[in-house]
């Protein structure tokens, strides 16, 4: 269910949906840091929304650099997305006068 992710979460997980696929490139993509990518792409995969995999190390040795782990969204976290946006979607259209509602604090 959407409502299980936080916002951070949810973030890592568009960007790995719209094609960011490692570390440092979904950071870029969502302004986190890297302590909140790496915590949430683990739950990700956890719960079965993201996939990954080591690159091959001899393109790390080549490039001269760290291993890159390849992140991929599964069916599920596409379909945790397309719940995400229908929820939330219905909060585009605010009806008039709303902004005037009373909260209890």
């Amino acid at each position: 269910m959407a409502l299980e992710w936080s916002y951070k979460a949810l973030q890592v997980l568009h960007a790995v949906a719209c094609g960011s696929r490692y570390g440092f490139d979904i950071m870029d993509a969502t302004g986190l840091q890297s302590g909140q990518v790496y915590r949430a792409l683990s739950r990700l995969e956890d719960a079965g929304l993201v996939t990954s995999e080591w690159e091959d190390p001899d393109a790390a040795v080549q490039e001269k650099r760290p291993r890159r782990r390849y992140y991929d969204a599964t069916t599920a976290g596409r379909a945790t997305l397309h719940d995400v946006a229908e929820l939330y979607s219905a909060f585009a259209a605010i009806p008039d006068g709303a902004e005037n509602v009373e909260t209890s604090a």
